[in-house]
């Protein structure tokens, strides 16, 4: 079976695994299935769990579960792991579940059509996700091996989970090493990706690092670690106010002053949805930052990291920026200072070009366009001081008609016009 094809076409990754997974249940040993898996499957049915199986074993009411939240050790760590991988959003598609040491399921996080899903399948505070409980699933396999794993679809026992693709890793006492409990990540088919299982693992050290303070991670500024750890995700409680673009530091910038900087390519990306304010959709961006290689995957991970730092800054179906947030970054403004004839303030804003290290071709075309709008704004101006400024910058240092429109204003033969016409030829 081709791996790959669980990221690059997890449709049809799903439909090959559902055929070797009735195989297997019927008792026909295919090479593709993992033996440890298979295993797993074996000994759920041998412990009463059947693939047509819907319930899973539910071992507390939700009121009790409220009280072995508080009693337990993971309760200090969950605001942490909720700010890193939660996202409650009205588009978020994907469910934060964090469980005990035996599978039972304590918190749950999400939006409402996430936690709907969930509940048809009663993926819910209370239920056993142990094998016992409900048959081999990523929460089982973490508890059986350890270690960090992702199933996806029929690599669950249980046919009505086949449409989830799952990602958990257990967390561990970093004092005794004993087990506390498992973390995971569940969602549709297309919502997992390579990245999944580094995230989980990542919110896994940070959730050890707190746990390993000397207050057992009551206070998560502890560690230098930790600390490092949260300076990259957004702040409970703190929207973002704007985006700086222009040069070569993208960053987001909240509404206390505190600066969150971002990768080129998640910097790329919110260039590109404040350019359109219909929004683009996964595939739209995909192609237009990798081409013909580019995957809708690959887009929603960036997205799944751009609201971890920046939470509710973007919107899915299409994706596009917040109300809030809508012309909201340097560039806009300077775009928004042109419309409103406020050019001299628009040059002053205008000090670098948009993401000047960005190669992407989508991205140039919006570099290009902002520079013709300054530079036409400035020209038609009249006005000899905002154009020795604008020849000043490197946005306008090659603008020969800036030159020839100083020229008609100093003279041919003033020696500020003859300085920059050299200085543009060289340019």
């Amino acid at each position: 079976m081709d791996y790959g094809l669980r990221f690059s076409d997890p449709a049809k990754y799903a439909r090959a695994l559902r055929r070797a997974h009735e195989l297997v249940i019927a008792g026909v040993p295919r090479p593709e299935i993992p033996v440890p898996l298979a295993e797993s499957w074996r000994r759920s049915m041998a412990l009463g769990i059947s693939p047509d199986q819907h319930s899973p074993r539910h071992l507390h009411d939700p009121s009790e579960v409220h009280q072995l939240r508080r009693e337990h050790r993971l309760q200090r760590v969950m605001p942490a792991l909720q700010d890193l991988l939660a996202d409650d959003s009205s588009s978020g598609r994907h469910l934060l579940v964090l469980t005990d040491a035996g599978g039972e399921i304590l918190w749950r996080v999400g939006s409402r059509e996430a936690l709907r899903r969930a509940d048809r399948l009663e993926f819910s505070e209370g239920a056993d996700w142990s094998e016992a409980g409900i048959g081999t699933n990523a929460i089982s396999v973490a508890l059986v091996t350890g270690g960090p794993v992702q199933l996806f679809s029929a690599e669950h026992l249980v046919r009505a989970h086949h449409d989830w693709a799952c990602t958990a890793a257990p967390i561990t006492d970093p004092l005794t090493g004993a087990l506390l409990g498992v973390l995971d990540v569940s969602g549709p088919l297309d919502t997992i990706s390579a990245d999944t299982l580094r995230m989980v693992r990542c919110a896994v050290r940070v959730a050890e690092s707190l746990l390993g303070t000397s207050d057992g991670g009551a206070s998560l500024g502890a560690s230098s670690s930790v600390r490092a750890s949260r300076q990259a995700v957004r702040r409970p409680g703190v929207a973002v106010s704007a985006l700086e673009l222009l040069g070569d530091h993208p960053a987001g910038v909240f509404a206390d002053g505190s600066r969150v900087p971002l990768t080129l390519r998640r910097a790329e990306i919110l260039a590109l949805l404040d350019s359109r304010s219909q929004g683009w959709s996964a595939e739209e961006l995909a192609y237009e930052l990798h081409g013909d290689a580019g995957t809708p995957q690959a887009i929603r991970t960036e997205m799944f990291r751009v609201r971890s730092m920046l939470g509710d800054a973007v919107e899915s179906n299409p994706y596009r920026l917040a109300a809030g947030l809508v012309g909201c970054s340097d560039s806009g403004r300077v775009l928004r200072l042109l419309r409103e004839g406020r050019v001299g303030e628009a040059l002053e804003a205008y000090t670098a070009p948009l993401l000047s290290r960005s190669g992407v071709l989508a991205v140039q075309l919006l570099r290009d366009q902002l520079d013709m709008a300054v530079g036409a704004a400035v020209r038609t101006s009249g006005d000899a001081g905002l154009l020795m400024r604008w020849l000043s910058t490197d946005m306008g240092a090659a603008d020969f008609e800036a030159v020839e429109a100083l020229g008609q204003i100093l003279g041919r033969g003033d020696a500020r016009y003859l300085a920059f016409r050299a200085s543009s030829a060289i340019a």
